[in-house]
């Protein structure tokens, strides 16, 4: 149960995050046909088109329909551990779990490397957690940087 509550938080932050779309902002039919409107509707609908036809990737490998590759991906949602900061620190403190497996997995770690992982943070928990009042921003830039010192884990972390 509690695997299905963890993917079930990792599916809903994943679905309400916002980013700029690969191919550019200005990427594929949905942009050009819906140009100028906003809202969800009008969002969901320019995707659906580009993702049902296949033009933003097309556009994205040719370099037409308004398509780029050449600009930085950005991600201006909130760090996953938001939502369930809570469960990661009792899992942090145990040195195991499954809130620590769910970051780890997001994180891309290898299966051989997650054991690494949650050895990194649980005895690093006074860094990720140095009061109750840390916020998960401030958890998830320690997390990074612990992972950015140790060599197995670096290869993880941008």
């Amino acid at each position: 149960m509690k695997k299905l509550m963890t993917g079930a938080v990792l599916f809903a932050v994943s679905s309400v995050a916002m980013a700029e779309a690969p191919g550019g902002p200005n990427c594929g039919w949905g942009n050009m046909l819906f140009r100028g409107q906003s809202g969800l509707a009008a969002h969901m609908v320019a995707l659906t088109t580009n993702g049902s036809s296949g033009n933003a990737t097309f556009g994205m490998t040719s370099g037409t329909n308004g398509c780029s590759t050449s600009g930085k991906l950005t991600y201006g949602g909130k760090a996953m551990i938001n939502a369930m900061l809570d469960e990661f620190a009792a899992d942090v403190a145990a040195g195991h779990g499954d809130t620590l497996t769910a970051v780890a997995v997001a994180y891309g770690l290898a299966p051989q490397d997650r054991p690494v992982f949650a050895q990194v943070v649980h005895q690093n928990f006074a860094v990720l957690f140095p009061s109750e009042n840390v916020t998960a921003d401030e958890v998830v830039a320690r997390l990074e940087a612990l992972m950015k010192a140790d060599e197995r884990l670096s290869k993880y972390v941008i």
